[in-house]
């Protein structure tokens, strides 16, 4: 009983942080709210026994790439100025909600339709190193890399474009 009250309190949150993130006008403000989902994504992880991706979560996306997300973010030195003035915002977020709302209805449909009963979703080993490096490795590989050479040029482009800025007195 206890694990299902956390799992919806994670779950709310979760959302909640990737609303405020959608909904933020300061970039740090968003990366602190993707730093609120990231967390409370991890706490799903650790619901679901996956002690591994519980841990990577935390350390790597939670701690290291949003340090450097925050620290790009702060190199840059986003002025209130500098943010653009965005008209329409609402307008587009009511039609997106407009658009994805059958698509929700169509899943709780499906949802609705699958038959009760205790399954066990969590198998044995999910989760733990071993299987995730795997997976990784001999599954995944090429993407893996493509994701880090794609970080990579991304920190690069934010660097070249923080060093462009004019300085005036």
């Amino acid at each position: 009983m206890l694990s299902q009250w956390l799992f919806y309190a994670f779950a709310t949150v979760s959302v909640l942080g990737a609303l405020g993130l959608i909904l933020s006008r300061h970039p740090m403000n968003g990366a602190m709210w993707f730093v609120v989902t990231l967390v409370s994504l991890a706490g799903l992880y650790s619901l679901l026994s996956a002690s591994l991706l519980f841990a990577l979560q935390l350390i790597v996306y939670a701690g290291a790439i949003m340090s450097l997300i925050i620290f790009i973010i702060m190199f840059l030195n986003i002025q209130p100025a500098d943010i653009p003035d965005e008209k329409g915002k609402w307008a587009y977020l009511l039609g997106g909600c407009l658009a994805v709302t059958p698509i929700g209805l169509l899943l709780l449909k499906i949802v609705s339709t699958l038959p009760g009963g205790e399954i066990d979703i969590v198998g044995n080993g999910f989760g733990n190193v071993k299987s995730v490096g795997m997976v990784l490795f001999r599954d995944w590989l090429l993407p893996f890399e493509i994701v880090s050479i794609l970080l990579l040029v991304a920190l690069v482009g934010a660097v070249v474009l923080a060093g462009k800025k004019e300085i005036t007195q």
